[in-house]
């Protein structure tokens, strides 16, 4: 009897210590007012990252949580636990009149970060006005250390307001983005709605930033991968002159949304468990796989992201003969997107010569030191505003041609970062 006590005892105490150890582990970071064991945790980059149940994929999450703010019990976001770090550069010099900032799609990934980096930028904000869905109106949203209730978006939700930010699909920016601007706000778009209207600047402001003076009160924020790519191009296409690139890109999975990233940790629980995984966000497995598939196949082959590249490539590089061929992978990586680039110009081109342009790039980092393999990693460039270009060589296959790697945060230079860029110039424009 008293072997079979101890027993019992052990076995409570197997069963009792994890979840202690779950408890003690979140303890302090949990926010919001919903039960932490509908919470999920996933461990990335010494970092836990706090999903909460809500929108209309069952869990919610949202990027660069990690801003110095009061908590408070309503919070329905996850957070970083490390100690905010800034990493931006000042913003410009801007003139003394404040702005009143729309930010529509605010609890989203990208809307939260364009609050924290607006923020950290310095950007001369009056009046936060932030915009959600009526399912996401009534929550609370922070921004320089105070608390502000989500409204819900409705065409008239725009009155006095300056400069607003869309991040909250194509849909939702045909259907309020033109209101917006009739009622004289100058619209930052992140969805493909406007990107290819001819009336509409298509902008990255280290490449084309004098474009955004030419709108008509909507200016596009071009795709993710095309501003990451173009970090690294364009200042190399000033130069030598772009004839044509082979480009494949290496995506993240938040680029799916707070799903991707909860699909991929599930299938890796699943398979370590020696259990079938489930397949809900992707067609096929996405843990240990590389899929050959992003976004929808067009009837010439490509899908529509593989596209992007060289349609909005033309517009922002001000290039109409630009010829792109992509393919886009989506791969088990959380967050930042990778490019592999081979380059044709109509000029001779060395790799000496490159590596001068580059270094020289503004919004661009050279991390090129293949000796003591020393290149851009998805891992080093998630949360960095600045994209990094490497693994710079001659092309073998073409007489003036460049090989290259580009890695960037898609959620941030890629997204928020770049729309708060174009809404500077805008600001310093009035």
């Amino acid at each position: 009897m008293l072997f079979r006590h101890q027993d019992w005892k052990i076995a409570s105490l197997k069963m009792i210590i994890p979840i202690m150890a779950l408890m003690l582990s979140v303890r302090g970071i949990l926010t919001g007012s919903r039960p932490f064991l509908n919470r999920r945790i996933i461990n990335h980059q010494d970092r836990r990252h706090i999903f909460t149940p809500g929108g209309a994929d069952g869990y919610q999450f949202a990027h660069g949580q990690n801003q110095s703010q009061p908590l408070a019990t309503d919070e329905p976001f996850w957070r970083f636990d490390t100690e905010p770090v800034s990493r931006m550069l000042p913003a410009p010099l801007m003139k003394k009149r404040k702005f009143n900032i729309a930010v529509v799609g605010v609890t989203g990934a990208v809307g939260q970060e364009m609050l924290r980096v607006l923020e950290a930028r310095r950007f001369p904000v009056n009046q936060l006005i932030p915009l959600a869905s009526k399912r996401s109106a009534g929550k609370r949203v922070g921004f320089k250390g105070k608390r502000y209730t989500v409204r819900e978006l409705t065409k008239d939700s725009f009155t006095d307001v300056d400069i607003a930010l869309f991040s909250a699909g194509g849909g939702i920016s045909k259907q309020f983005g033109p209101a917006a601007a009739a009622a004289g706000a100058v619209v930052v778009d992140n969805s493909s709605a406007f990107r290819m209207e001819k009336h509409v600047p298509l902008v990255v402001p280290e490449i084309n930033g004098a474009d955004v003076l030419k709108h008509k009160g909507i200016i596009a924020n071009p795709n993710c991968s095309t501003i990451i790519t173009l970090m690294a191009l364009n200042p190399l296409h000033r130069a030598f002159g772009v004839k044509r690139i082979f480009a494949s890109t290496y995506q993240a999975v938040s680029g799916s949304g707070a799903q991707g990233i909860i699909e991929l940790e599930q299938q890796v629980k699943a398979l370590a468990r020696g259990r079938k995984v489930k397949k809900d966000v992707y067609p096929h497995q996405i843990a240990f796989n590389a899929l050959p598939h992003v976004d929808v196949f067009l009837d010439n082959g490509y899908t529509k992201e593989e596209m992007k590249l060289e349609n909005e490539g033309r517009k922002i590089m001000h290039h109409a003969r630009f010829k792109a061929s992509s393919t886009c992978v989506r791969i088990p990586v959380y967050r930042a997107h990778s490019i592999s680039v081979n380059a044709e110009f109509t000029k001779p081109v060395t790799v000496a010569a490159a590596r001068r342009v580059l270094k020289k790039a503004p919004g661009l980092d050279l991390v090129d030191d293949v000796k003591n393999n020393v290149y851009p990693l998805a891992l080093d460039l998630a949360e960095k505003d600045n994209c990094a270009v490497g693994r710079i060589r001659k092309d073998c296959a073409m007489k003036s041609g460049l090989s290259f790697w580009v890695v960037g945060d898609q959620i941030l230079k890629g997204a928020a970062l770049n729309a708060v860029q174009i809404a500077e110039v805008v600001a310093q424009s009035r």
